[in-house]
């Protein structure tokens, strides 16, 4: 077994955010593996990690483009080293630029950048000598770009600070483009703010869900825990926690739970109907947990938190006479995956002095 140092207990306690103790025995438990002791804390409901994981540090900024007609729009991620040179007049020429080149060729792939020309150059020369301009190393990291198929808009949304960035194409009527591209810009801004990862719950696999819902219940559980000593209402311990675990014979048999208990309540079945699609409502909700952290389509509405996106789209759909899909769905965050190395500042100045 690895020794467990004060050193490895401090590391996975900056992962996780647990306490001292819990780290020292999850290490004991899984003999020192620092990503089992990882999932041991995640499955003990133990483990803030993913409060931590979106945590990354670089510079630089995402800038969106979209076309006056919602036809297209692109985005891109370029990095700078430092976010006093991400401020600089000439690292925002860079980034437009660069923007404008991108939208023109439709270009979602970084390497198509190279074939390109700006102001009589190469791209790849143009980029060194703003680098040689600027003063500091600078990357274009990501870049994509989005032509709307026939029956479908794309809008975008870059927040005020440039560092997070979406574009959302949606499908609908024509006759109704001009509010699909004020809906698909909300929808932006709400995906900017609560970090949907997938559009809806068909990325999962059989294998993820099972292992997140293991987490998720000892995180519900634990929860409860401080809510019982508080004295507050305890949360819904889920059985489930996504949608595609939802079956139509898995809610055909909760109904008949609730219709039980409402025959057990005394309550007239002539008011079932009206009692029983809330308690469904609530059931659904109770256990999509994951859909709510990681898909689009299965969060509350920020603008409305009463109703998922998916409640909002089919109430839109009814409301203008459409059939509303989210057909494509991008997210950049500034330095996503990105760990900045930490400095020590005295020690680089000592060595460039030698």
């Amino acid at each position: 077994m690895s020794e467990i140092t004060a050193q490895l207990v401090k590391q996975l306690r900056e992962m996780t955010d647990a306490g001292m103790m819990d780290c020292k025995k999850a290490l004991v438990e899984v003999q020192g593996d620092l990503q089992k002791a990882v999932e041991y804390l995640r499955e003990k409901g133990l483990s803030k990690a993913a409060k931590k994981a979106d945590r990354v540090a670089a510079e630089g900024a995402i800038s969106v483009k979209v076309a006056s007609d919602f036809s297209q729009a692109c985005m891109i991620e370029v990095n700078s080293e430092t976010d006093f040179v991400a401020k600089n007049d000439g690292f925002k020429d860079l980034v437009a630029k660069t923007s404008e080149l991108v939208f023109a060729h439709n270009i979602s792939e970084i390497s198509a950048l190279e074939s390109l020309h700006i102001e009589n150059q190469s791209f790849d020369e143009y980029l060194k000598t703003q680098i040689a301009k600027i003063g500091e190393n600078i990357v274009v990291r990501k870049t994509c770009s989005i032509k709307a198929a026939q029956g479908t808009i794309v809008n975008g949304y870059v927040h005020s600070n440039g560092r997070v960035g979406v574009i959302i194409a949606l499908k609908g009527s024509e006759t109704n483009a001009p509010k699909l591209a004020e809906l698909a810009r909300n929808l932006c801004m709400h995906a900017a703010a609560m970090k949907p990862v997938y559009i809806d719950y068909s990325g999962f696999s059989a294998e993820f869900l099972e292992k997140e819902r293991v987490a998720m219940i000892a995180e519900v559980e634990k929860e409860n825990e401080e809510l019982k000593r508080l004295g507050k209402p305890l949360k819904n311990v889920p059985k489930y926690i996504s949608r595609a675990q939802l079956t139509e014979s898995v809610l055909a048999e909760q109904e008949q739970i609730l219709k039980d208990e409402l025959k057990k309540q005394g309550k007239p079945e002539a008011i079932w109907d009206k009692i029983i699609p809330g308690q469904l409502e609530r059931f659904i909700a109770d256990n999509t947990l994951i859909d709510q952290r990681l898909t689009l389509l299965g969060q509350f509405f920020v603008m409305d938190d009463k109703k998922t996106i998916a409640q909002v789209l089919a109430e839109k759909s009814k409301e203008w006479n459409d059939s509303i899909e989210v057909a494509e769905y991008v997210r950049f965050e500034l330095g996503e995956g990105i760990e900045k190395k930490a400095e020590d500042f005295a020690a680089e100045v000592a060595a460039q002095m030698q």
